[in-house]
């Protein structure tokens, strides 16, 4: 229970670290899709998004699994210093080759994300990339070592300055090169668009990011232990696959969804914007999701050699579980107002995927969960290959069907990947890391949380009554909170603070 108890402290401060530095980012959703209204500026948002996707892909070779690693050998008794001194100066030449080299290529490159007037966005993402990149092992030290609070901080500081920064850009600059067309900085602002500001305000944010690292990295002294660099990266290389085919069935929909639709160039990266605001909906599973990564990799390491692991990962899994519901009916049941407060009306025309990612989402929540056995049993190679089913099918129903349903295409080939990734897990790790996980409970929650959604859809179709819909939103709500607590009261009456009240 101890050991619990300490994953959940921690994820909570991971979770407030990204709970804050979601709400800021998702405060830019609201503004930047209101900003960005026009059919071009709509199609300019498009461009960042197919940006950020291709980042994605990027960054995963960058890093190419060296935080998973320094988790495991820590667990595994290396010696702390060598270990970190080791990765650092693997990610720090690696970094260094890869960037030039990317930038080499960068007119391709933008031709490629129809960025054809701006192949600088190239090297401005390449230099986002490395910075981060560099932060990565700093920050995984930070997590290693139990100081969530610190990892907080520094997180929520380059949020705030990103958001700053962005805000000042596409809400401020345009009034005052208005009044001021002949200032140097009109004419700076003018030889860029909406998605080379946001790129720039995000290397800001990063920047400030690393330079709050500087107690972690300053420690830093070139020492390579060439036996030790061969121990992780035997670990990390399918790890690399697994990130890849993580990015494939996380982003390539952007990306495929701009290259596919039968449309012209400009309407396509309208689409792309569109879907891309209506996924950061599913904000309230991925600060779940993402906290709960932070915190449990290195604990479940931690906790592996222990002979009652197996059911302390199944008690974990419960309680994740039952997280991951709440967050989808916080979410697809008051899917109205989340609308109206988040999404401009240029952006409207995207609902209909936000309940089929939030259950993709589930999926992949639970997934991660599941995936303990392979990184704990060092069979990395499953995991790999887990990855690669669930790339296959994003890429197949993506071509198939993005022609003729678009971003609807998009949204079921999530669900359909990560659904089946969560099936194929779930049964490999019986096999080889047998967790014994309370299937009745697990999939009777899941199910009642569909019902509950479905007698929600069933309340919208009848009425379009936004005051009756909220109400019978927060009657079920309340119902599977109710559920929760009868069902949990065993557990939640010995959980400081909360267990006075369940007791009462």
């Amino acid at each position: 229970m101890a050991s619990i108890k300490k994953l959940a402290g921690q994820t909570i401060w991971y979770g407030l670290s990204n709970i804050a530095a979601k709400l800021i980012n998702q405060l830019q959703t609201p503004i930047v899709t209101r900003l960005l209204h026009t059919s071009r500026q709509v199609s300019e948002y498009g461009d960042f998004s197919v940006l950020y996707a291709c980042i994605s892909f990027v960054n995963v070779v960058y890093t190419y699994g060296l935080e998973t690693a320094y988790f495991r050998f820590s667990a595994s008794g290396e010696d702390q210093k060598k270990l970190f001194q080791t990765l650092f100066t693997s990610i720090l030449l690696s970094t260094a080759i890869l960037s030039p080299l990317i930038i080499f290529f960068r007119e391709p490159i933008s031709r490629f994300t129809g960025l054809n007037g701006h192949p600088e966005y190239i090297t401005w993402c390449v230099i986002l990339i490395a910075i981060d990149t560099v932060a990565a092992i700093p920050f995984a030290r930070l997590r290693q070592e139990g100081r969530p609070k610190k990892y907080a901080f520094i997180r929520v500081m380059g949020i705030i300055l990103n958001f700053a920064l962005m805000i000042y850009f596409l809400a401020y600059s345009p009034d005052y090169v208005k009044n001021y067309p002949y200032s140097a900085y009109a004419a700076w602002y003018g030889r860029y668009d909406a998605a080379g500001f946001m790129i720039l305000a995000n290397i800001a944010g990063s920047a400030l990011t690393l330079l709050l690292l500087a107690g972690e990295w300053l420690q830093y002294r070139f020492r390579f232990d060439v036996a030790l660099w061969k121990k992780v990266i035997y670990y990390c290389y399918p790890m690399v696959i697994v990130g890849l085919g993580g990015m494939v069935n996380e982003t390539i929909d952007r990306i495929m969804l701009r290259k596919l639709l039968p449309v012209d160039d400009q309407t396509a990266k309208m689409a792309v914007a569109i879907y891309s605001a209506n996924y950061k909906l599913a904000i309230f599973i991925t600060l779940f999701i993402q906290a709960f990564r932070m915190s449990a990799e290195p604990f479940f390491f931690s906790q592996s050699q222990d002979k009652n692991a197996p059911k302390t990962y199944a008690r974990v899994m419960k309680w994740f579980v039952i997280t991951l519901c709440s967050a989808f009916l916080f979410t697809a049941l008051f899917i109205d107002m989340w609308n109206t407060i988040f999404l401009g009306k240029a952006y409207h025309g995207g609902l209909g995927v936000v309940p089929i990612l939030l259950g993709a989402n589930v999926c992949l929540g639970i997934y991660y969960n599941l995936s303990v056995w392979y990184k704990v049993t060092d069979k990395m190679h499953y995991g790999m290959y887990i990855t690669l089913v669930g790339a296959v099918l994003t890429l197949i129903i993506n071509f198939s069907c993005i022609p003729k349903y678009g971003m609807y295409a998009c949204a079921w080939a999530t669900l359909a990947a990560y659904g089946s990734m969560m099936v194929i897990s779930y049964i490999s790790g019986q096999k080889y890391f047998p967790v014994p996980y309370n299937l009745k409970k697990l999939l009777a929650y899941l199910t009642i949380m569909l019902l509950l959604y479905g007698a929600e859809e069933l309340v919208r179709y009848l009425t379009g009554n936004f005051i009756v819909r909220t109400g019978t939103a927060l009657v079920l709500m309340s119902l599977f909170v109710r559920l929760i607590m009868t069902a949990e009261r065993k557990e939640l009456v010995n959980i400081p603070v909360i267990g006075k009240y369940i007791r009462v």
